[in-house]
């Protein structure tokens, strides 16, 4: 026990750096260099294809309908968690001599740069159909690549730069690169053409490529804890995981299937005296029904393990510890999707169901707009540019940061469900805010005069339609950074210590479920009933998520209640 206090005695052990010196130290070795290189990495093709994109095409005059389809390429960002077994597992051909991890991050690195460059050289107002196919390879091997980056930046911490120091180093290249794909993309547009823009951003994303090369790399391992849980006498038996497997891979596949589906028909030119296809008509008919197959079946089949195995069916009457291919794979995917709500459905009982509403509607009112704020600002609103990259992507960076902060405060302040319920109160009072923009600003000029903006907005040099614009970006930001934080804290609070990461990755992901398959619903009724209009609709979506909230609050605090009791008693 004596080691533990030598730091403090006088050993001759020096001190572990802290603070700044500590930050100094990191940025020394090729590690942290790396990390940063690899934020940067991640956050530039999510900056361009989930919202860059949406403004060049929207000043090229793609229907708002088309570009809500095209933001489901978004999906791959969501359920990322579903091929990440293949990622952790696979040996790809020749580029394995690179590693373990750098050779996907290669590899996507590579495609994405080709995709980028894709982008460049095609035209969308001529064929939005191969447009939309390179952009969704682009998401997909960015995805990918954030489950090798997520994978190595986890694997490669130790006592010089930890995992924490090396996730801060992530997010600080993540977000320099939001304003390199954003601000400056936007700047450079109002100076050179599109696709010489996009082709710039695939020659700095090849240059990534050079950061992988320089990254040190882990060794591949062959099981891991999660095989060693399954094995275990008296869990399910391999067949019986087998075919609860079987049903929720299905089901997903019934999912991907009908979105690829519609989305290749939406894209496709419409034959003369046809009709083009109604996002609303297929969200109407077939949303639901993919929110079922994607949450709701997988929760059903979680519910028949843990019964399944409370009862002794189908499970190992002696420890199975055989380990191959398909078994391991298998194991991956059985541990991303149906472990998870197993042991949430089997801790929470029918509370699971108040927690996935909860999840499913939180975001829902900024997720489902956010692919049309650069056709609603340029295009809409007219602004320049310029005043949107620094609005937007400067400024709302900063405002963001605020909220987070701000979010952090307030859950130490006033505690969690307080924070919560405020995260699912202030987003939708933004979107009234932006129709009061949409119609022209009359509130919000009435506010930026009451307090005296619009005079030190003057003195500034900046216009009353300026700062109209960034009085709703600041509030919408600071709204959304303590929605985000509340959300992060919320989640976290949920998950079992003993399934951390997976139930994470899987409740997390479902956050953006609703509010992307919503998107090509929202682009269908900007373009018949104007944003006002819709704005105000999507505020009113706001009482769902207050209500989850709310019955989570309740629920609880119901449960503490009757622990305490409990422990009372005993």
């Amino acid at each position: 026990m004596a080691s533990d206090t030598t730091a403090d005695t006088g050993s001759d052990k020096p001190a572990r750096p802290k603070g700044l010196a500590l930050l100094r130290v990191a940025l020394s070795t090729r590690k942290a260099g790396c990390m940063l290189g690899f934020g940067f990495s991640s956050g530039l093709p999510f900056a361009l294809l989930i919202g860059t994109l949406n403004a060049w095409l929207g000043e090229v005059g793609i229907k708002l309908a088309t570009i809500g389809v095209l933001s489901w390429i978004g999906l791959s960002y969501s359920f990322k968690f579903l091929w990440a077994p293949v990622v952790d597992r696979v040996k790809l051909p020749v580029l394995e001599a690179f590693g373990r991890r750098r050779s996907w991050i290669l590899l996507c690195q590579a495609v994405l740069a080709a995709g980028l460059a894709g982008l460049a050289l095609t035209d969308p107002t001529q064929t939005i159909g191969l447009f939309a196919i390179i952009a969704f390879i682009a998401a997909f091997a960015s995805a990918t690549q954030d489950i090798a980056l997520d994978a190595w930046r986890i694997e490669n911490g130790d006592e010089q730069t930890s995992v924490e120091l090396l996730t801060a180093l992530y997010q600080f290249g993540y977000r320099t690169a939001s304003i390199v794909g954003g601000a400056l993309a936007l700047m450079l547009a109002a100076r050179i053409s599109w696709p010489q823009v996009f082709g710039a951003m695939a020659v700095v994303m090849g240059l990534m490529v050079l950061v992988t090369l320089r990254a040190p790399d882990t060794e591949r391992t062959i099981t891991g804890r999660l095989h060693e849980d399954l094995a275990k006498a008296g869990e399910l038996a391999p067949s019986t995981r087998a075919g609860l497997l079987f049903v929720v891979l299905a089901s997903w596949t019934w999912a991907v299937v009908s979105i690829a589906s519609f989305m290749i028909t939406m894209l496709a030119p419409v034959a003369p005296g046809g009709k083009a296809p109604s996002v609303a008509e297929f969200t109407k008919a077939q949303g639901p029904w993919i929110v079922v197959a994607t949450v709701f079946v997988p929760l059903v089949v979680a519910t028949l393990a843990n019964m399944l195995k409370a009862r002794g069916i189908g499970t190992l009457a002696q420890e199975d510890h055989a380990a191959h291919g398909l078994r391991i794979t298998a194991n991956h995917i059985y541990a991303a999707l149906v472990t998870p709500l197993a042991e949430l459905a089997g801790r929470l009982k029918a509370g699971v169901l108040v927690v996935l509403g909860f999840i499913l509607t939180y975001a829902f009112c900024y997720n489902i707009w956010s692919s049309f704020a650069f056709p609603f600002y340029l295009d809409y609103l007219h602004y320049t540019k310029d005043q949107v990259a620094f609005a937007s992507k400067i400024f709302g960076i900063i405002m963001t940061m605020t909220g987070i902060s701000l979010g952090g405060y307030l859950f130490l302040r006033i505690g969690r469900f307080p924070t919560v319920l405020l995260g699912a109160m202030l987003p939708p009072l933004g979107n009234l805010l932006y129709a009061d923009l949409a119609y022209g600003g009359g509130h919000i000029d009435g506010f930026a005069h009451a307090i005296g903006l619009d005079v030190l907005g003057a003195w500034l040099g900046a216009d009353a339609r300026m700062i109209r614009l960034l009085l709703a970006i600041c509030y919408e930001n600071i709204a959304t950074g303590i929605a985000g934080t509340a959300f992060v804290a919320y989640v976290s609070s949920v998950v079992s210590r003993q399934y951390t990461a997976i139930q994470y990755a899987l409740l997390s992901s479902l956050t953006f479920l609703v509010g992307t398959l919503g998107r090509g619903v929202a682009g269908e009724a900007f373009d018949q009933y104007g944003y006002g209009v819709v704005f105000q609709w999507t505020a009113l979506a706001g009482v769902v998520s207050v209500s989850f909230v709310l019955m989570e609050w309740a629920r609880v605090t119901r449960s503490e209640r009757a622990a305490k009791a409990q422990s009372g008693n005993s």
